[in-house]
C-alpha cells in the first residue's frame, strides 16, 4: 500500500490483524524473511526507463505514465530474477477514481495505492490529491513501492510475513513496518538502477526524500509504516545501492524500523 499525499504505504496485511498466533516473535527468525536469496543476488542491472509526459489533473496521461513505469519494472525484475534464479511473474496494474473495496477489504483513508498478492496486481487511486502536482518523483516511486510488495510475494516473503507469530498489537505493528519499509527500499533500488536514464537531477531526489521525511506515522498516526525519517532512510539506502541486498529490514534494529 502507498499512502497519500505525502507518504508511502502497504501490501494486504489483513490476515495478520486477525491474530494468527500468540507466541513471542522476537527476534525474527524465519529464514524466508531474514536470509532470503533475494539479498544475495547482486544489483539490478542499469537500464533505461524514460518518463512519459504527464499533465496536471489529467487521468489519461497519468495512466500512460504509470503503466510505462510498470512495464519498466516488469522488464527489469524479470531480467534480475532470471539471472538470480528467482521465481518471476509479471505484476499488473489497475486504476480507480474513487475508493472502493479491493482484495476483499475496504480502501484505507490515506491510501493512494495497494497491492493484492492473490491477483498479483495493484490499484492506484487517481484522485485530485495524487494528480495535483504529478511532476515530482512521487508517482514513479509509488509504482516502484507497490512492485516491491510484488517482489515480496514472488519470493514468498509476503506469506512468511502474514503468518509470522506476534504477541500483541505493538509487536504486530513493528512487523508491518518492517514489511512496508522493505517495499520502500526495494522501490528505491529500482529507481537507483534506472536513474541515469531519467531526466532528473539530484535536487529532484532530495525533494522526494524531504517530502518523505515530513510524512510517515507522524502524519497518519497509524504506527504501521514508520517515521518519515526511517522511510526516507530505507528509500535512499535502496536507491544508492541499486540492490535488494541492503533491504533486509527483518534483521534491522528496532530503532531503524520505528
Amino acid at each position: 500500500m502507498r499512502l497519500a499525499p505525502l507518504l508511502a504505504g502497504c501490501t494486504a496485511f489483513w490476515l495478520l490483524l486477525s491474530g494468527t498466533a500468540h507466541a513471542t516473535a522476537y527476534p525474527i527468525k524465519d529464514p524466508v524473511l531474514t536470509k532470503n536469496k533475494l539479498y544475495r543476488s547482486g544489483e539490478l542491472s542499469p537500464s533505461e526507463c524514460p518518463e512519459r509526459d504527464i499533465k496536471r489533473n489529467d487521468i489519461p496521461s497519468a495512466k500512460r505514465y504509470l503503466t510505462s513505469v510498470l512495464n519498466c519494472l516488469n522488464t527489469s525484475w524479470a531480467a534480475y530474477s532470471k539471472q538470480a534464479n528467482l521465481p518471476f511473474a509479471k505484476a499488473r496494474i489497475g486504476f480507480i477514481t474513487k475508493p472502493r473495496r479491493y482484495c476483499g477489504h475496504a480502501w484505507g483513508k490515506y491510501t493512494a495505492a495497494t497491492y493484492c498478492g492473490d491477483e498479483r496486481r495493484f490499484l492506484i487511486l487517481l484522485d485530485d490529491d495524487l494528480l495535483d502536482q504529478p511532476w515530482d518523483l512521487f508517482l514513479f516511486q509509488l509504482v516502484a513501492h507497490e512492485y516491491g510488495h510484488h517482489v515480496q510475494n514472488l519470493t514468498r516473503m509476503e506469506r512468511a510475513f502474514q503468518y509470522y507469530p506476534y504477541k500483541g498489537k505493538k509487536e504486530l505493528k513493528e512487523q508491518i513496518r518492517r514489511n512496508e519499509l522493505q517495499a520502500e527500499c526495494l522501490g528505491g533500488a529500482f529507481v537507483g538502477s534506472f536513474w541515469d536514464s531519467l531526466d532528473r537531477t539530484a535536487e529532484d531526489w532530495d525533494e522526494l526524500l524531504d517530502t518523505t521525511r515530513r510524512s510517515g506515522d507522524e502524519w497518519t498516526k497509524g504506527g504501521d509504516h514508520g517515521k518519515g525519517r526511517n522511510i526516507a532512510a530505507w528509500l535512499d539506502k535502496g536507491f544508492r545501492a541499486a540492490s535488494p541486498a541492503v533491504c533486509n529490514t527483518w534483521t534491522a534494529p528496532a530503532s531503524k524500523v520505528s
